[in-house]
């Protein structure tokens, strides 16, 4: 079994992580093009030529599956990247996680790069999924480049202006942007509030890995055998897996007792 998964940069490795939860036996291959980032800036038309590249990157590969983790690629890209790649390889896109999160109840913040926040796509996801709650849109200045960089103090200090705009109230955050969800304890901490209980915090990785599980008519196995490989391409160049990867706890999880294939 290999699963592919493409993203601008290190965002991929929350979702990465879950499938190598869910599958430790599947192979995984990480494309992605982090000289190019952030890709929320882009035109929608470049966004969807990068994704393509690192998409056919990866399907040089005979992935089972592509996770697209990331959530500007999914909006702008993944109806293209379906139509070249569908039915030999099935395309999972990323959505963040509104509907679980408005099903619980309100007031929730939604976090997402500035690009996205107000955005005609987040506004529809709101409208639609919202089911009435309380919902405050929060851009998150340079979090995902900090994210990105491996840059604690930027991502402290991206983190802490964040948090000032969410409402203390707020019982629940959803995390935009796949970056995000690498450091959730640190925004878990900084909307934390005295005068109310921990707000939950909803990502996507984990539902995008069992989608693509179920996709390939899989099920999950966390006890199977540790033997999944991991390849990983820089712009189509097998590489290995950044610095600022390894720093996070999903990045090392990828790389604990495998090697990373470079060709």
């Amino acid at each position: 079994m290999r699963i592919a998964l493409l993203d601008s940069g290190i965002g991929l490795l929350a979702a990465a992580a879950a499938v190598r939860r869910a599958r430790p036996d599947a192979d995984l291959v990480l494309s992605s093009a982090p000289d190019s980032m952030p890709w929320g800036p882009r035109t929608a038309e470049d966004i969807t030529a990068r994704a393509l590249d690192c998409a056919r990157a990866a399907a040089a590969y005979a992935p089972d599956a592509l996770i697209v983790a990331c959530n500007t690629a999914s909006v702008h890209a993944l109806e293209v990247l379906r139509a070249e790649l569908e039915p030999a390889v099935p395309v999972v896109g990323t959505v963040p996680a509104v509907k679980p999160a408005a099903a619980a109840g309100g007031p929730l913040a939604v976090w997402a790069t500035p690009a996205t926040t107000g955005s005609p796509y987040q506004r529809r996801l709101i409208a639609r999924f919202g089911n009435g709650a309380e919902i405050t849109e929060v851009p998150c200045h340079g979090l995902a480049d900090a994210v990105e960089k491996g840059d604690e103090a930027a991502v402290d200090a991206a983190v802490a202006a964040a948090a000032a705009l969410t409402p203390r109230a707020v019982r629940s955050v959803v995390l935009g942007c796949t970056h995000y969800e690498l450091v959730a304890e640190r925004i878990r901490a900084a909307v934390r509030s005295s005068q109310a209980p921990d707000p939950v915090l909803y990502g996507s990785a984990a539902a995008v890995a069992a989608q693509a599980l179920r996709r390939i008519g899989a099920e999950p196995d966390p006890t199977a055998p540790p033997s999944g490989g991991l390849t990983v391409l820089h712009t189509g160049r097998p590489t290995e897996l950044s610095a600022p990867a390894r720093g996070y706890a999903e990045g090392r999880l990828l790389v604990a007792d495998r090697a990373v294939r470079t060709g």
